[in-house]
């Protein structure tokens, strides 16, 4: 059964000083932290998950700040770049504030015709863009003490894979996940789901010839699609494995299940489940303020707190003169 995904669920990549992450994400950037936990396959590290105000699925970016994570490096077989909507209204607020925080950024400039990118690094160089289009009024934004509501990022706009090859990969994006390809330029070839909500776009960029990608901080770990609930899960899962891939078991993350398998190209694909949530441990008011564990971890929770790094919450950001 081919999955009528919405869309993107989240986008996981990897960090290294988590403060430093928290700053960026939250001070800079704007978005809510909406969960504080850990790595549940390793928790002595954090699990960041920055959001819109409610965590909903398709603005979800999220972090494992491994702190002694060696920096990666963008290549083939990689989800490379990451993009977020904003109005267009809001270049000019992202441009002077990029300016004012020393953010490594790119001029603006077009793509597809209706699109204007800024492109950033992180400070562990991951690479991100705020789109600038049009149908972003449509889009839930996320008001800060520092990021009025009308500049503010409305979730994840597309990722983007840079493959050896984009045939596969394509094919498995429209035959199993439910979308479709609706535009090129260049070496972009560019797929969607029907609803083109948050979340909605992946571009295959072609590299043929490109270095291969090196996991590591400012790295994607893996990019998670939406199924709507777990009987959809599965019927895709099932579905993957009929055509031949190596998906694993249903795993339970909490907050969403997961399966996990390999695209053609190399990329780590995850399928999560868009319930229960991020409410089902923290009411909505509080979301990210305390650091949440699995019941099967809560025994541990002492040597888990001995063993994380100590953080803050960034309010606002000093101004570089401050």
């Amino acid at each position: 059964m081919t999955l009528i995904s919405p869309g993107i669920h989240h986008v996981t990549a990897i960090s290294s000083n988590p403060q430093r992450n928290l700053d960026f994400y939250s001070g800079v950037l704007g978005l809510r932290l909406v969960k504080r936990t850990v790595n549940f396959d390793d928790p002595t590290t954090y699990h960041f998950y920055f959001g819109d105000a409610e965590g909903t699925p398709g603005s979800l970016l999220t972090f494992f700040p491994w702190p002694d994570a060696r920096r990666g490096r963008q290549g083939a077989g990689q989800a490379a770049v990451t993009s977020f909507a904003i109005l267009p209204s809001a270049v000019g607020f992202w441009i002077e504030r990029f300016i004012r925080y020393h953010v490594e950024f790119q001029p603006p400039k077009s793509r597809f015709d209706d699109e204007r990118i800024i492109g950033f690094r992180d400070p562990d160089g991951f690479l991100g863009e705020l789109v600038a289009y049009p149908g972003a009024e449509a889009r839930n934004g996320c008001e800060g003490r520092a990021i009025p509501l009308e500049h503010s990022i409305r979730g994840i706009y597309s990722v983007t894979l840079w493959q050896e090859s984009c045939d596969l990969t394509g094919k498995l994006l429209t035959d199993s996940l439910g979308f479709r390809p609706i535009r090129e330029q260049a070496s972009i070839f560019r797929y969607a789901t029907a609803e083109r909500g948050t979340g909605s776009i992946v571009d295959l960029r072609c590299v043929p010839g490109l270095w291969p990608g090196v996991m590591g901080a400012g790295t994607v770990h893996h990019l998670a699609f939406r199924a709507p609930d777990s009987e959809s899960q599965m019927k895709a899962r099932e579905d993957l494995v009929q055509r031949g891939y190596n998906v694993t078991a249903q795993i339970d993350r909490g907050y969403f299940f997961s399966v996990y398998f390999r695209e053609p190209g190399g990329v780590l694909f995850e399928i999560a489940t868009d319930s229960p949530g991020f409410v089902v441990d923290e009411p909505i008011d509080q979301l990210g303020q305390l650091l949440k564990l699995p019941q099967w971890l809560e025994p541990r929770r002492f040597e888990i707190e001995a063993l994380l790094p100590n953080i803050r919450l960034p309010m606002e950001l000093p101004g570089p003169n401050a």
